[in-house]
């Protein structure tokens, strides 16, 4: 088992890994080649923010079944690409918070008293003490935009210097916070309003140029900003034009669009900014910290199978499937019948669980993983089937009732497509053993294993007997018959064959008189 490092770590990181026999394969100055060539087998790969993984980098590992980032950022990795090929990305959220929050502080102190410029000028043998009159932090208004960890820290650290904080964050409310340390406003309030202003969000759609020319313009003429967030998420021309024009007194930047940093990079020649290279987790502890962090959970996941900070992981809690791993494997041969019952495209798909399986999301992603495995090329696992299911146009449904139908645990799956939904339920029961109690509607109590003919017909004597002898006359051994009846004078049979049988003689059975359909399936995976 083989572990690609392209960034640099501690080797105390690297020894949690190679101490239990996984082998590490360090290439922090390799090319973009390079590192395409060195990741096409190995099984996890560390980085930090001076990779970029793309999604033909993806494509091109095989055998890449995690990627670790040390640190909290993921902007650098292409998420849907991890995902739609069962990826799993993780990062290290907590270890470098401290750091984080620190570094901001030194930025929004160093610019309020123009330490960087007074240490530069001095070098050069000129005392403009009049020229670089600073401002102090009292009773100035400090507005925090994302108020995670870093950004809860960096309040607390603000605090202290007498500032009033504004706090802006659309998933946080005024009542998780106490109102005489912070005040939460909307985006135009905390920009207008504000004497420093902090960044402290992800990079996204939503985030990315959040402060354009239009922003930036609505900022106090004496405001200074501060980001030691992610690179995009202040527009770096129109930043460099709000400055040259003193539309803004200052700018404090410790990450870039594309790092490392252009020559041509507007704020390299714009007024009273302080710029860092990407230090905001630079310091001997975060290092040491996200570097142990994510060897750690990059080992436990790659020999128990273990998450931690997982992020595109559907299911919160893995060591429920442990738990329940019985059903699940249920769910996933449940799903490839389904795909054999409906073998053309597909609506819906409906998952519900009851009795004591309340775990419905691991069910239903089991489910998917079963149905989609011969419908596409790719490998299908818990971590992109949902997505690529969505990409087939089929909607999702999974739920949980308390109406177990006198199962201890039941699964009911309905799929949708052109023709009637198909219905198939299944069970547990003692001793770990499966069971589908319902197919196509019919009750049935069936242990799900080998090739199951299907057959509905017509409910008179003689009908058995007239397809053993069909199956007899080719030499078709049968090792179960199943007989499920119903009172609108059908019937409904499930034969277990050693073997699959030829269209030639399934033919031959739909020409009996009595027979209504006769559909073929296998419970294994193929």
């Amino acid at each position: 088992m083989k572990v690609l490092i392209t960034d640099p770590i501690s080797q105390s990181g690297i020894s949690i890994l190679e101490d239990v026999g996984i082998k590490t394969i360090k290439l922090f100055n390799g090319s973009n080649n390079d590192k395409i060539k060195a990741c096409s087998d190995v099984s996890g790969w560390i980085i930090r923010s001076g990779t970029t993984i793309d999604a033909k980098t993806i494509k091109a590992s095989k055998n890449l079944r995690v990627i670790g980032r040390a640190g909290v950022g993921i902007d650098n990795i292409d998420l849907f690409a991890a995902t739609r090929n069962g990826v799993i990305v993780m990062n290290t959220p907590d270890v470098n918070t401290i750091s984080a929050a620190e570094h901001t502080i030194a930025m929004i102190l160093t610019l309020s008293r123009n330490i960087s410029q007074g240490d530069y000028e001095l070098k050069k043998n000129k005392w403009n003490r009049h020229l670089l009159i600073g401002t102090e932090l009292r009773n100035k208004t400090l507005g925090i935009i994302g108020l995670g960890k870093i950004g809860r820290e960096v309040m607390s650290r603000s605090l202290p210097f007498g500032m009033k904080i504004l706090g802006y964050d659309p998933f946080v409310s005024q009542k998780m916070f106490n109102s005489d340390e912070i005040r939460i406003v909307d985006l135009d309030e905390i920009t207008q309003q504000s004497d420093f202003i902090t960044i402290h969000v992800p990079l996204n759609k939503e985030t990315k140029d959040l402060f354009n020319e239009d922003r930036l313009k609505k900022m106090k003429k004496t405001a200074r900003i501060i980001n030691v967030s992610r690179g995009g998420i202040i527009n770096e021309e129109d930043l460099a034009k709000s400055l040259k024009n003193n539309d803004i007194s200052g700018a404090a930047i410790d990450v870039f669009a594309k790092e490392p940093i252009d020559k041509s990079n507007p704020l390299l020649s714009a007024p009273n900014t302080l710029l860092t290279p990407h230090l905001g987790a630079s310091t001997e502890e975060a290092k040491e910290g996200v570097s142990i962090s994510i060897c750690e959970q990059i080992r436990d996941y790659l020999l128990e199978n273990k998450l931690d900070n997982a992020i595109n992981v559907p299911i919160s809690d893995l060591s429920i499937i442990k738990d329940i791993q019985p059903s699940l494997d249920l769910a996933e041969m449940m799903g490839r019948l389904q795909d054999q019952l409906n073998p053309g495209a597909v609506k819906k798909i409906q998952v519900e669980c009851s009795g004591t399986l309340k775990e419905s999301k691991p069910i239903a992603l089991s489910f998917l993983k079963g149905f989609l495995n011969r419908r596409i090329p790719e490998r299908v696992n818990y971590i992109n089937s949902e997505a690529l299911a969505i990409e087939l146009g089929i909607k999702i449904e999974n739920s949980y009732t308390n109406d177990s139908f006198s199962y201890t645990n039941l699964i009911r799956t309905r799929v949708s497509g052109h023709a009637q939904p198909t219905r198939i339920a299944g069970s547990i029961f003692g001793h770990n053993q499966p069971r589908l109690v319902n197919i196509l509607g019919y009750d049935i109590d069936v242990t799900p294993y080998g090739c199951l003919l299907l057959t509905k017909n017509i409910d008179i004597p003689g009908v058995i007997g007239k397809i053993g002898t069909i199956l007899g006359k080719h030499k078709i051994n049968i090792s179960g018959y199943i007989l499920s009846k119903t009172d609108k004078g059908q019937a409904f049979s499930v034969i277990r064959l050693e073997n699959f049988i030829s269209d030639e003689i399934i033919q031959e059975i739909i020409n009996l008189k009595e027979i209504i359909s006769v559909q073929q399936v296998t419970c294994e995976d193929e």
